[in-house]
């Protein structure tokens, strides 16, 4: 091993913990907005090394902090990682790129198809560097095909998968999903995607390119509405509202009380049966319209109505509350402040109270991934643009600071 390479091997490993499952691993997230940064974030509270790579002016999503509210997203998908400036567009740059990438052992992109190619980063240039990258790519429809170069963000995505035909009701027009769902379930997938082939790379020693389309990664997740248009064909509803995507359960609805709604559902006959109870209708579980569930399907206008009738006299929390001590799934709809203030979440760990340095003290969420016996990593806030810039420039790289002065002054960082 040559002195560089021991010196970036000891760096190395004095910035993992080997209590974590990524212990040990370094990540170069080249990635912006939602997409590829969710998936670096998992993969930085599982203990890896993530550098987070921006331009000069900062990632797209940073540099919408003054345009109504994008710190929080930024520092919801950035804790953690270690970000560093690098003008890509300049010899000097690539240069320092492509050293990060000899150490580094993932690379995560979401750039439209060819980019990367055409800044001479792309996958077949940097495996020549480093035959074990696992270079992981999200696009909107993927690296081939024929919508390979169109422009995609989740709610063209939404429009593209079905979700927005599926969303709202039948007598009004389409609705996208209030959260970004296509994007944060293309960051899941590349996740997974990414740490297969990491898998694999422990028996073969080899790295692979491995993508993820967030037309792809959607689609699964409308199997009730497919399953619907299976049955029916054309006589197929669109929009369903807030019933069974596929109008195979009854009720399952949204349900007016004295202060919002509540959600109830009755996959089985039991379910009802213990809804009748709570009710104090129990007189009903031999009306033949309700014996059942395909009656009550049939008849889904009197279940709401049944329903509706006994919840509207309660406040939301008191439904709920009657209803989950009967094991009946059912939820108060919440604002977005009261799941912010979650107990559960902030029991669990889930979500925490950080002090940020640039918006005080802040909820923010911890990765949904719990590795049993290791606890969850101290959240540490998103840096600022080039906030590690001597930490992997100087100390990881070896880099002198007259070397980094020269590189700012001559615009490469």
């Amino acid at each position: 091993m040559s002195t560089d390479q021991s010196a970036a091997h000891h760096a190395k490993e004095e910035q993992s913990n080997p209590q974590y499952p990524l212990s040990g691993i370094t990540v170069i997230d080249l990635s912006h907005i939602y997409a590829g940064p969710y998936a670096t974030f998992l993969m930085a509270m599982a203990g890896a090394t993530v550098i987070k790579v921006e331009p000069l002016e900062g990632e797209n999503l940073r540099s919408r902090g003054d345009m109504g509210g994008a710190d929080m997203p930024f520092a919801m998908l950035n804790s953690n990682k270690k970000p560093v400036t690098l003008n890509l567009k300049s010899e000097k740059g690539l240069v320092l790129f492509r050293e990060m990438v000899a150490r580094a052992d993932i690379l995560v992109e979401n750039f439209a198809p060819g980019v990367t190619d055409r800044l001479g980063i792309g996958a077949a240039d940097l495996h020549k560097i480093n035959p074990r990258l696992i270079y992981g790519s999200s696009t909107g429809y993927g690296r081939s095909g024929p919508y390979r170069n169109y422009p995609a963000m989740d709610l063209v995505m939404q429009a593209m998968c079905g979700i927005m035909d599926s969303t709202g009701f039948a007598d009004q027009p389409p609705v996208k999903s209030g959260a970004a769902m296509c994007d944060f379930s293309a960051g899941v997938h590349l996740y997974a995607a990414v740490i297969t082939a990491l898998y694999e790379r422990e028996r073969t020693g080899k790295g692979r390119v491995v993508e993820i389309s967030m037309q792809d990664a959607n689609y699964a997740s409308l199997a009730s509405n497919f399953g619907m248009l299976h049955a029916r064909g054309a006589a197929a509803p669109a929009r369903t509202g807030n019933r069974h995507a596929g109008l195979g359960i009854s009720p399952y609805n949204a349900y007016a009380t004295t202060d919002g709604y509540v959600v109830l559902n009755a996959p089985n006959d039991h379910h009802f049966h213990a809804i009748l109870e709570v009710m104090g209708r129990s007189d009903l579980k031999t009306d033949p319209r309700f014996t059942s569930r395909a009656t009550r399907v049939a008849n889904m206008a009197a279940v709401d109505e049944l329903v509706e009738s006994w919840t509207k006299t309660l406040t939301k929390r008191e439904v709920a509350q009657r209803m989950l001590k009967a094991s009946v799934p059912c939820a108060e709809v919440r604002t977005l402040s009261e799941v912010m203030h979650d107990e559960n979440m902030h029991a669990r760990g889930s979500l925490q109270w950080v002090n940020h340095p640039k918006m005080g003290r802040v909820v923010l969420p911890h990765s949904p991934l719990v590795f049993e016996g290791t606890p969850r990593l101290p959240i540490e806030p998103n840096l600022p643009l080039g906030g590690s810039n001597n930490t992997i420039f100087s100390d990881w790289l070896g880099h002198t600071e007259a070397e980094l002065a020269a590189y700012k002054s001559e615009g490469v960082i």
